[in-house]
């Protein structure tokens, strides 16, 4: 039956019988054979989805929908060039949508590969090896040395190991464990040997517990939030204008006399300025942009494995980092020793080095033999007794020059001054050290010698966990960037804020356990700790629950989250973040994880990639603007043209050929030279929509005002212009023109001969462009031929009107930033009223 205590806290007599086992002699087979039918087998299982279901599911979705739309209309129309090129788009959106799922889900087979894949357990009351998976609550092992923990273990007996569980709990040094400690599934014995009781298994260790939150993590890109607003909000425009077309034309054609080729001419037009206005090439744009900003940052020494967390990136304005092997080096260091017996630093160091043992690499060993001026030489050590959790140090008989015999010792302050008999006066220097040393989160270690009989207090060695060299200066150029860094970590809290300190962060570094409490679900955090996680410069000693609910939290509060670790305990926080960064020496549990990975040591390209992110949201705040507002342009003139003059002022063939031709420029916006804005910059549908808008309205009065003028010139034969096929023809050069000159202005917020200029790419691509409308205008390709003449006077008429739209430009943007700044004054003002101090997310 399932146990009834909790197996981790509970005293371990209680803990035994509840589980109904002896521990020297295990459970029997068939016991063991009905716990597995109970609980299951000891793994990470994950819900199976059909390979059908899944291709399926990267066909569906508003853009998805709009693309085979697009698709529909052009096979129907016999356009099986567009076809082609439209269904080439969606299998590629299909295609990256599939990889990015597949780097995904390997954060789930990396976790399942830190578990152990052998146990030695105690089955009717005799040691076998079994599978991992086979174990059960309740079943006896055995771990030693260089074993991977297989399940969550109440450990019992005599004995010890020390244990590095820093991957799970973020802890900078394996744990001494003795009798009655726990020991989690996936952590790995670096002393010792012990065996131990089963607690949990699979999915119910701490192990499966954090596999449990990478598999339920993770955020639905604001980029594709974005496009499916765009998406939407030009197919309703479409479909509003494309009804009142119809209403009009029927209208027309009853009064003139009805025939179904009426009809099936409405329809054929009605279509094809639908597929005008689904932005067929947006998912395409922003993936190649964001691409060459992965391409970018992978000359950086960091991989970007999710393309849309580097636009993610940009509008972050919080940083959860991770402390050890993150903001830190994860290796111990010694700091100058603190007298006390002793005459010299170097004494204290080689007498701990003496008892240290060079071949084990322990953390503290090797931090103690790092500190030597110069090797040891002329020292045998005879004797040397490993630590031990009950007398808590380690001791060593050696012979020095001149066969000179000593015993030496180091370990815990209060077991070192029991062993040397210390007085109350190297009792009392010894505790003040300590406890100052405490207080600024640095470890304490006592060092004693004996000489013919008589025991010495040498002195403290205080040690230190040491932030990486270029933390501090990559911290402060973030913050100068407009992001919050705050600290996670799984240490004591006095050493959080002793780096802190260290780094120039704030030092309001909370406890988990004070604020979490023990059964709080990480998805639905109170607001009362909602609040706390905001205030907070960082927790310590958290679990991965409790990253995973701090990242949480705050994106439910508004805000968007990077955050950086290493362990396997960060990797669910690390799925969830908007922009989660695995660094370098990080596990595989958390390269899974992550969307950037870091495979240089330290953090400097962080700040790198904040930059090529904000340029790479200027890019597609560009495109978007740019394709709003032509898209815009081309319904609003076909509709208002049809309804004033009379006809059509474009074609079906020059209408999906503008369609192909305005993607030329478009896609080389990816490589476009763009300015880093200072602060976090993000989707704002409004203020974006708004300025499409009215950059809109202004390009459709600059079409209305050419066809005006080429109607005017049909009617008096100048030019050459005598048909209604050569006002079309104009009409076109002039939305190639006019539209892809847009680009510029739509590509800066400032004035647009200001730097940066365009990127060779872009301008050679609208050079392109428009030489090849020329052709097309003056050879008669697609569309019906004009002379040079009126190609010229189009061509002068759109460089006129480039400077127009850039005063527009300037206009709206200052028009729309100045509503939002009063719409958001008057909300804090609103809040101050309410709140005497407000906590929200910054815009």
């Amino acid at each position: 039956m399932p146990p009834t205590l909790d197996l981790e806290k509970a005293d371990l007599p209680a803990v035994l019988a509840d589980l109904g086992v002896d521990p020297a002699h295990g459970l029997t087979a068939a016991e063991a054979a009905t716990r597995l039918q109970t609980y299951g087998p000891n793994g990470i299982t994950e819900k199976q989805e059909s390979l059908a279901r899944k291709l399926l599911g990267y066909f569906t979705g508003p853009i998805s929908y709009m693309i085979e739309a697009a698709a529909v209309v052009s096979a129907i129309l016999g356009n099986w060039p567009s076809f082609a090129v439209i269904f080439a788009l969606l299998v590629i959106n299909a295609a990256l949508a599939f990889w990015q799922d597949a780097k995904a889900a390997n954060a789930l087979a990396a976790l399942k590969a830190g578990l152990a894949p052998e146990a030695t357990v105690m089955r009717d009351g005799a040691w076998s090896t079994i599978q991992a998976a086979d174990l059960v609550p309740g079943d006896v092992v055995k771990v030693r040395l260089g074993d991977i923990v297989p399940a969550d273990l109440r450990l019992v007996g005599e004995g010890f190991a020390s244990i590095d569980q820093s991957a799970l709990t973020g802890e900078s040094v394996p744990v001494s464990k003795h009798d009655g400690d726990e020991a989690y599934s996936g952590s790995v014995v670096k002393q010792g040997e012990m065996a131990g009781v089963v607690i949990a298994t699979g999915s119910n260790t701490f192990f499966g517990r954090t596999a449990k939150l990478v598999a339920g993590a993770g955020a639905v890109s604001h980029a594709q939030k974005a496009m499916f607003q765009i998406g939407n909000f030009l197919i309703l425009v479409a479909v509003v204008l494309a009804v009142v077309l119809v209403v009009f034309q029927v209208w027309q054609d009853v009064d003139a006399g009805w025939a179904w080729g009426d009809a099936l001419t409405i329809l054929q037009f009605v279509l094809v300025l639908l597929v005008a206005a689904i932005p067929v090439a947006m998912p395409a744009v922003f993936s190649v942009t964001m691409a060459l900003g992965a391409l970018a940052l992978s000359k950086q020494q960091a991989i970007v494995s999710r393309l849309q967390s580097i636009e993610e990136m940009a509008g972050v304005d919080i940083l959860c980092s991770d402390k050890t092997g993150t903001l830190t080096k994860n290796q111990l260091k010694l700091s100058d020793p603190i007298l006390v017996q002793a005459t010299d630093p170097q004494e204290v160091i080689v007498a701990g080095a003496l008892a240290s043992r060079a071949e084990d690499h322990d953390a503290i060993d090797d931090a103690v033999i790092a500190g030597l001026a110069t090797p040891l030489s002329g020292w045998t050590v005879t004797e040397f007794t490993p630590f031990d959790p009950v007398t808590k140090y380690t001791k060593a008989v050696v012979t020095g020059p001149g066969a000179t015999d000593a015993v030496v010792a180091k370990g815990a302050p209060a077991a070192i001054l029991a062993l040397a008999g210390a007085g109350d006066a190297e009792t009392a220097t010894v505790n003040d050290t300590v406890a100052q040393l405490a207080a600024k989160g640095n470890r304490a270690l006592a060092v004693a010698r004996r000489d013919d009989g008589a025991w010495r207090v040498l002195g403290v060695l205080p040690m230190f966990d040491p932030p990486r060299d270029d933390t501090k200066a990559t911290i402060d150029a973030v913050e100068g960037k407009g992001v919050a860094v705050k600290m996670i970590t799984g240490d004591d809290t006095a050493i959080a804020i002793e780096t802190a300190r260290q780094l120039g962060m704030g030092t309001n570094i909370m406890t988990a356990s004070d604020v979490f409490p023990a059964d709080m679900d990480p998805d639905n955090v109170p607001e009362v700790i909602a609040d706390q996680i905001e205030r907070a410069d960082g927790f310590a000693r958290v679990f991965p629950e409790h990253k995973y609910a701090i990242v949480k939290s705050l994106q439910k509060r508004g805000h968007l989250v990077a955050m950086t670790g290493d362990g396997v305990n960060d990797a669910p926080a690390l799925k969830q973040a908007d922009c989660g960064t695995a660094v370098s020496g990080a596990t595989d549990a958390a390269r899974g994880a992550a969307a950037l990975i870091l495979t240089a040591p330290g953090l400097s390209v962080i700040n790198n990639a904040v930059d090529e992110a904000r340029r790479i949201f200027g890019r597609i705040t560009s495109y978007t603007i740019y394709r709003v507002a032509l898209t815009l342009t081309i319904m609003f003139l076909v509709v208002i043209a049809t309804m004033t003059e009379g006809f059509q002022p474009l074609t079906p063939i020059m209408i999906v050929v503008l369609s192909l031709l305005d993607d030329i420029p478009i896609m080389t916006i990816a490589y476009d030279n763009t300015p880093v804005s200072e602060k976090p910059i993000r989707w704002r549908m409004g203020s974006l929509l708004a300025n499409s808008g009215i950059i809109g309205l202004f390009a459709v009065a600059q079409s209305l005002i050419m066809l005006t003028l080429a109607v005017a010139a049909k009617d008096q034969g100048i030019l050459g212009i005598a048909s209604e096929g050569a006002v079309q023809t104009i009409m076109f050069l002039q939305l190639v023109s006019g539209g892809h000159l847009l680009i510029f202005v739509t590509r800066n917020e400032r004035w647009f001969t200001r730097r940066p200029y365009p990127a060779k790419p872009l301008w050679l691509a609208i050079l392109g462009t428009q030489l090849l409308a020329m052709a097309m205008a003056a050879f008669g390709w697609l569309v019906p031929a004009i002379s040079w003449g009126a190609i010229g006077v189009v061509m002068a008429y759109s460089l006129v009107w480039v400077f127009i739209m850039g005063a527009v430009r300037l206009i709206a943007e200052r028009l729309v930033d100045h509503r939002t700044k009063a719409r958001r004054k008057h909300t804090e003002l609103f809040h101050r009223d309410l709140h005497a101090q407000p906590v929200g997310p910054v815009g």
